[in-house]
């Protein structure tokens, strides 16, 4: 599958155009998850006020993995809010609550974040390279393409993860501009 050309520019903006983050450089892999949180996560999130579905009609959410260092706020820092199923938690979603767009979602000490695919322009969207987790997709899913499918998340799919590492420095940045909790 051909990679996306290093001088790309992305750019993810929630619904109302009011929050809107820079992407440059290739992203780190495309990808549509099927684990039992991120569809948790879909549903509570289409449940907003005013929220658009972030799950795919098959149940997926489709991904922009990208490097932290390679991201960034252009506007909209204070409509960011966090999100976490359960307060302990490693994995943080982040929301523009200005419209309820979900933006992205992060690993603690993570040195990438995940970008809702659906943010960025359709004319601009990186294809979808494979779908992981598929153990945990809805009954009666199945899929009809070529698209590599894994149960877990593939080998493909941490090497991703480690050659953007190293070529980080082996850092994780901290990211400074997400405000309070959705919850509360």
């Amino acid at each position: 599958m051909k990679r996306n050309p290093s001088s790309q520019t992305l750019i993810a903006q929630c619904r109302c155009g009011d929050c809107e983050l820079v992407l440059t450089g290739p992203p780190i892999v495309t990808t549509e998850c099927y684990c039992t949180s991120c569809q948790t996560a879909g549903r509570k999130f289409a449940a907003l006020p005013g929220a658009e579905p972030t799950l795919q009609p098959n149940g997926g959410t489709a991904y922009v993995l990208h490097r932290k260092d390679k991201i960034f706020c252009r506007r909209g820092t204070e409509h960011l809010r966090e999100f976490r199923l359960k307060p302990e938690a490693a994995t943080r979603r982040v929301v523009a609550t200005c419209c309820n767009s979900p933006m992205f979602l992060e690993f603690s000490g993570g040195h990438w974040l995940s970008v809702f695919r659906d943010r960025i322009d359709a004319s601009k969207r990186p294809t979808t390279e494979m779908r992981t987790m598929i153990k945990d997709r809805p009954a009666g899913v199945e899929f009809e393409d070529a698209l590599p499918s894994y149960q877990k998340h593939s080998g493909r799919f941490m090497w991703r993860l480690l050659a953007a590492w190293a070529a980080m420095g082996f850092r994780a940045p901290k990211i400074d501009y997400v405000r309070g909790n959705l919850d509360g």
